[in-house]
């Protein structure tokens, strides 16, 4: 089955840390962007971190998120540090790439909450 699996989403006070996770499926033969988006009520999804061919942050969270990947296992993870009550979203995870036929594919992930308590 075609998926993305995420975990590590949770609630959180102000100041903690959380790390996310997001495993794709082995279907992709070359995976060209991974990257986090999130949601939060009322607003438009957004983006927050990328990574392939370059690593892409959003201002609001420079310096405090770090994505990174373990290209072995497809798995992309966004270790997000000193959070903010204004970080609190849904996240969603999102890869890019080509199957075995070299057909593109983008999958999203089901959406992890992240809730950052004052």
């Amino acid at each position: 089955q075609v998926q993305l699996v995420e975990s590590g989403g949770g609630e959180v006070q102000a100041g903690g840390s959380l790390k996310l996770s997001c495993a794709a499926s082995r279907i992709f033969f070359k995976i060209n962007i991974m990257a986090w988006h999130r949601q939060a009520p009322g607003k438009q999804r957004e983006l927050v971190a990328s990574i392939g061919p370059k690593t892409l942050y959003s201002d609001s969270v420079k310096n405090r998120f770090t994505i990174s990947t373990d290209n072995l296992e497809s798995t992309v993870y966004l270790q997000m540090n000193s959070l903010k009550p204004e970080d609190t979203a849904v996240y969603y995870c999102n890869v890019e790439g080509l199957t075995r036929s070299l057909t593109p594919l983008d999958l999203w992930g089901q959406g992890t909450q992240v809730t950052v308590s004052s």
